[in-house]
């Protein structure tokens, strides 16, 4: 259940500036030069304002689910266990009695897991949504005041840099943007 915070949004960083890349060299003319640059998202991400605060008040969020899910966990693993133990001494119809109150039982416990999830990620979007956005129109800004074409993350696998010049890494100018302007 747990996940590195910055992992969920890493995707949606380099697809809008994908997005915000294609838009920007389809304006230009083909015979121009094209500037490209690099950042790792995940750096830029750590070091954005309200981040750290962001990243708190989830993990604590999530202890409490993970709690929940461990205590559900341990009450379906000691019905089953009482099943397994007392099952021999039933009757045949109380046990098939005993047995569909277990799978019941196993399919609450699959859904208020199901919820917990579904909670978690709602709300690590919700924390993290302004932050994001906020990183995005820096990169935005900075990718069109140097009149680059476009901004890779060296943070996400497979984005096919293997190697790059380091005089094209925009990540501490983005991070110093993001701590400049509120």
């Amino acid at each position: 259940m747990k996940r590195p915070l910055s992992g969920s949004i890493l995707l949606l960083l380099v697809a809008v500036m994908v997005m915000t890349a294609t838009k920007a060299s389809a304006q230009q003319p083909t015979s121009a030069a094209q500037k490209i640059a690099f950042i790792n998202s995940q750096v830029v991400l750590k070091q954005a304002p309200g981040f750290a605060a962001a990243e708190s008040t989830f993990n604590r969020e999530v202890e409490g689910f993970r709690s929940e899910a461990t205590r559900l966990q341990g009450t379906m693993d000691s019905s089953a266990a009482a099943f397994n133990r007392d099952a021999v001494l039933l009757s045949p119809s109380a046990r098939e009695a005993k047995r569909k109150e277990l799978e019941t039982q196993q399919t609450a416990l699959e859904t208020r897991m199901n919820e917990l999830r579904d909670r978690s990620v709602a709300r690590e979007k919700e924390l993290l949504d302004p932050i994001t956005s906020r990183v995005q129109t820096v990169i935005d800004g900075v990718r069109a005041e140097g009149n680059y074409s476009m901004i890779f993350d060296l943070a996400v696998l497979g984005s096919g840099v293997v190697s790059a010049d380091r005089s094209l890494d925009l990540t501490d100018t983005v991070i110093k943007r993001l701590q400049t302007t509120r």
